[in-house]
């Protein structure tokens, strides 16, 4: 298989992108708007398009959220006047509708009948959106763009119920994977889909109940952990304590991405830290595909860290700081001029050249999805001396694009999906290229293969996936006859809407 060299500067590399942080806070006495908004800056790095927080006093809701990073959309006034004793927060990726104020999250709905509101953040995917709506639609014309917002909408629709015994009806109606928080006046809620697809925690605060997408969160505001919420079941927080509630038997299927890229180092996921995962990884690929004779095994920073580590740690290779990287360089929507697109990813890492100059080098990295940022770095190494580049990647080929929460590019652009190894190592202009068996990514984590979801390297997607035109970011828009926007057209956030079943 040929692949293309474009004459003009690779552009850099789309990564994927998780869909969303969420975090909740029952805590009266507390000032729950600061502990939510420290909550979701643990978070940030699952979300960079939008925040929220919504906030109850016990008699009112009120939610604020914007587009930007957590930093940006909060400040101590609006923090200030976010006074109550329960909270909810969300940090957004948009893998459904576009990146736009009306989608960033809290989403809010005034219950039918005026018996209340609801608030919810939602991380995760639904696979079952188009029909949903259908639903709704005869009942609300709410003009959802998001299948957050659809699911806010379904909980709100019936008024003769209580929103527990509202959720308890709604939940068995989701497919798809969804860790939610949500809440009314009242009470504090969490939820996680039947397969516990993507992570939801339960913390305890000296004076009040945290729960989190993921455990790093309830350390920085100070929680404990108590346990995972379990796949399938509701949880409801307020005066009386924790209530507990099964809606669905569980059936594990957790993503094994997040093991690979998605979480936090700091993070724990069914009992098994994160760091000591990406390090076994780095040991394994070191036995499955040693590199005798390099010199340096250096991580490309900060994903392929804790995986060079162990590889260095397994070949007795010498490991070293190779590349710097720019920590001031997040997302942004200014394009850069034509000068500095052609120093492509050197605005966010730079080779120590003195450390790289005549040495033979193994390169880790945690995933390859175009190869646009390997190629470039590869360059970038041979100009500051390299004698030899050897890549090493602590996690299977990309080959399926995800359909459960995480923004990928298609299937079209996912280089692994119709090129071979030799293939990619060529394009990449490497000296040789590796990644680690599934087998020993599935070992890595301690748990076993079944109750693992690894559609984006097998194919085998556990939860059904409907027909190819029910599919897409921006299928509610096109439901609902709106515009989808511009947001399609711009390469980093993946043309998710063009992804076709595999």
């Amino acid at each position: 298989m040929a692949i293309s060299h474009p004459s003009e500067p690779i552009p850099d590399e789309q990564t994927p992108k998780d869909a969303c942080g969420v975090f909740g806070v029952w805590a009266p006495g507390e000032d729950v708007a600061k502990l939510t908004y420290y909550g979701l800056y643990a978070l940030q790095h699952r979300g960079q398009e939008a925040a929220g927080i919504a906030v109850s006093d016990f008699r009112n809701v009120i939610v604020y959220k914007d587009l930007g990073l957590v930093a940006q959309v909060f400040d101590e006034s609006t923090l200030a006047s976010l006074s109550g004793s329960l909270a909810i927060g969300h940090t957004r990726y948009s893998t459904t509708g576009s990146c736009t104020y009306e989608n960033a999250q809290p989403s809010f709905k005034q219950i039918h009948g005026g018996q209340g509101s609801i608030a919810l953040g939602h991380n995760g995917n639904l696979t079952n959106t188009a029909e949903l709506a259908r639903d709704a639609g005869a009942k609300d014309d709410m003009g959802a763009t998001t299948d957050s917002d659809l699911i806010t909408s379904l909980l709100a629709a019936n008024p003769d119920l209580s929103l527990e015994e509202a959720a308890v009806g709604v939940l068995p109606r989701l497919r798809g994977a969804f860790s939610l928080v949500f809440m009314d006046e009242q009470t504090l809620y969490a939820a996680r889909d039947r397969n516990g697809v993507r992570p939801l925690v339960l913390g305890r605060l000296e004076r009040g109940w945290v729960v989190a997408g993921e455990t790093a969160a309830l350390d920085i505001v100070g929680a404990s952990f108590v346990r995972e919420v379990e796949p399938g079941e509701l949880l409801a927080i307020d005066s009386n304590g924790v209530r507990s509630r099964t809606w669905a038997e569980a059936e594990p299927k957790g993503c094994v991405f997040e093991y690979v890229y998605l979480a936090r180092p700091d993070t724990t996921i069914a009992g098994r830290g994160v760091h000591a995962t990406r390090v076994e990884l780095g040991r394994r690929l070191a036995r499955e595909a040693p590199s005798p004779g390099a010199d340096l095994v250096i991580p490309v920073p900060e994903s392929g860290g804790p995986a060079a580590i162990g590889y260095a740690e397994e070949s007795g290779i010498p490991y070293g700081e190779g590349l710097v990287k720019n920590r001031y360089v997040g997302r942004t929507f200014i394009q850069p001029s034509d000068t500095i697109r052609q120093l492509g990813i050197r605005l966010k890492l730079n080779p120590v050249k003195e450390i790289l100059r005549g040495k033979r080098l193994v390169v880790v990295d945690d995933t390859i999805v175009r190869g646009n940022t390997q190629r470039a770095l590869v360059r970038m190494l041979r100009e500051a001396g390299a004698a030899e580049v050897h890549i090493r990647i602590s996690s299977p080929p990309v080959k399926w694009p995800c359909f459960y929460g995480i923004d990928f590019a298609t299937k079209a652009e996912l280089i692994a999906s119709a090129a071979t190894v030799e293939e990619i190592c060529g394009h990449l202009g490497a000296d040789s290229l590796a990644y680690v068996s599934l087998e020993g990514l599935v070992a890595a984590t301690t748990i076993p293969g079944d109750r693992l979801c690894r559609a984006c390297f097998d194919g085998a997607y556990p939860i059904e996936l409907p027909a190819a035109e029910q599919l897409g970011k921006h299928l509610l828009e096109g439901m609902n006859g709106g515009d989808p926007g511009p947001d399609h057209l711009l390469e980093g956030y993946g043309a998710a809407d063009a992804l076709t079943r595999p």
